[in-house]
């Protein structure tokens, strides 16, 4: 029997909530990182390593990493902030928090890690403002992808409202070239040369009529919307399956993001942050839509849903039991919903409000398994032997 922890990212530092054999009765663990903001947090299911990525402007960006489960941490600092400038000039603030920063390599040109993946023996690192970095010994020491940072183009890209992000990394499992990544707000891109080459990938599926909106991130006739909020990459099946929730609406690419299908009909807005896909089942998978951008981003009419699909977006269906449903003004955000990859697979959320929300049976049904945790900004799950 495998064990499961969830990897909770929060304002106030990372959790780690440990399950029993029925996925029930979690222990919480943490604080941990030195409170840092943590944005995104990954595991690898060989070694059970662990890598925590966040920081902000006052404690620069970098990304912690354990061997131990968690019980201790190494921070390889990317980018100093201001904490580390007010050490630099006042030996008494440099005494209180254990002297004066070392150099980082990048300050100055991030603020701090949005994004985490691991696949093929390295790790990738997604920052603001969007550059992608990748380790290849275990997250010690940290090289920035010169392919991405001087993509032609790139002084045109426009940043959303939170800033110009790398918020989401899809490695392929098995192909080491290939790398898709999601930048607020610039898009989807793709590399299939490891990272020397990228292109945006927002072609809208030519077989669908696409009716304009005057929404500013809606896109066009012929692209999505630039302003992808998460994206995610389906396990099974043939060829490379993606899902996104963009700022305007669900999208499915049956062609490693080539082309994209609009599969937003069913769900009762256009608005979400995050997309879960299941662990064998290439169609189906999980949303949270919200009421939209500027209409308080909670769910429609204050009641908790999670909506599923099985057939690839074709349908939807609103999945409430255990789900409060009145007065919840919560909002789930990009990489605060996750699965495991039991028989009944396990699908888990984390709210704004310090909530985290967990079912058993592929999103049927609904409990809360953590409560005034610091507002929950990413879950992954890390399932060990």
């Amino acid at each position: 029997m495998s064990a499961t922890r969830l990897l909770v990212g929060t304002t106030k530092g990372a959790f780690i909530l440990s399950g029993d054999d029925a996925r029930s009765a979690w222990q919480v663990s943490g604080p941990h990182c030195g409170l840092w903001p943590i944005n995104h947090m990954v595991g690898d299911p060989k070694t059970g390593a662990l890598w925590a990525g966040g920081g902000n402007e006052w404690f620069g960006a970098g990304i912690w990493r354990s061997t131990d489960g968690g019980e201790s941490w190494t921070l390889a600092t990317l980018a100093g902030g201001q904490m580390a400038a007010w050490a630099a000039d006042d030996p008494g603030f440099a005494e209180m928090i254990g002297g004066v920063p070392d150099p980082a390599p990048f300050t100055g040109e991030i603020d701090a890690i949005w994004s985490l993946g691991t696949a093929n023996g390295k790790v990738y690192a997604g920052s603001k403002p969007a550059q992608l970095f990748v380790s290849t010994d275990g997250g010690e020491s940290w090289d920035m992808v010169e392919g991405l940072a001087k993509t032609p183009g790139r002084a045109d890209w426009t940043p959303g409202a939170a800033g110009l992000n790398l918020h989401t990394i899809v490695p392929h499992p098995e192909d080491a070239d290939r790398i898709w990544i999601g930048i607020s707000a610039a898009g989807v891109f793709g590399t299939e040369d490891g990272g020397a080459s990228w292109s945006r990938l927002t072609r809208r599926d030519n077989t669908q009529a696409h009716g304009h909106s005057d929404h500013p991130a809606a896109g066009s006739e012929t692209e999505t919307g630039y302003c992808v909020h998460n994206m995610v990459r389906a396990p099974g099946g043939d060829g490379d399956i993606l899902y996104q929730q963009n700022h305007h609406g669900v999208f499915r690419s049956s062609d490693g993001g080539r082309s994209w299908r609009d599969i937003t009909a069913g769900l009762p807005s256009t608005f979400g942050f995050p997309i879960r896909v299941h662990p064998r089942d290439p169609m189906t998978a999980w949303t949270i839509p919200l009421n939209g951008d500027i209409q308080g981003r909670f769910p429609p009419d204050g009641a908790a849903a999670v909506w599923k699909t099985t057939d690839g977006g074709e349908t939807w269906t609103a999945k409430r039991d255990g789900l409060p449903q009145e007065n919840c003004f919560f909002t789930v955000l990009r990489q605060a919903m996750a699965g495991d990859t039991a028989d009944d697979a396990g699908v888990y959320f984390g709210t704004n409000s310090g909530s985290i929300y967990g079912s058993v049976d592929e999103g049927e049904t609904w409990s809360e398994i953590a409560r005034h945790l610091p507002t929950v900004l990413s879950i992954e799950v890390l399932e060990t032997a």
